[in-house]
């Protein structure tokens, strides 16, 4: 994995994590949200497994963001619209 991939990848983990706890949610919490086991959710910000498309979607309608946000594309909370 190229190191620009890697350092995407750390971003959007740590950023799905980091709002979380902004919002002070619980990893259960955003997991009983998104459907899933709270070890699966995990695992997502951890970066351990991939997170997927829909569920990313999820989050960002849930937090009221964008999904450039969410993966470190843009550092602007507020979505486009």
């Amino acid at each position: 994995m190229s190191y620009c991939i890697l350092v995407w990848v750390m971003k959007m983990n740590l950023r799905i994590r980091d709002i979380r706890e902004d919002w002070d949610l619980t990893q259960q919490q955003v997991a009983e949200y998104l459907e899933c086991d709270q070890s699966l959710y995990s695992k997502y910000e951890r970066g351990e497994r991939d997170i997927p498309l829909n569920s990313m979607i999820k989050l960002a309608e849930f937090y009221h963001t964008s999904l450039d946000y969410l993966v470190g594309l843009t550092d602007c909370k507020k979505p486009y619209r």
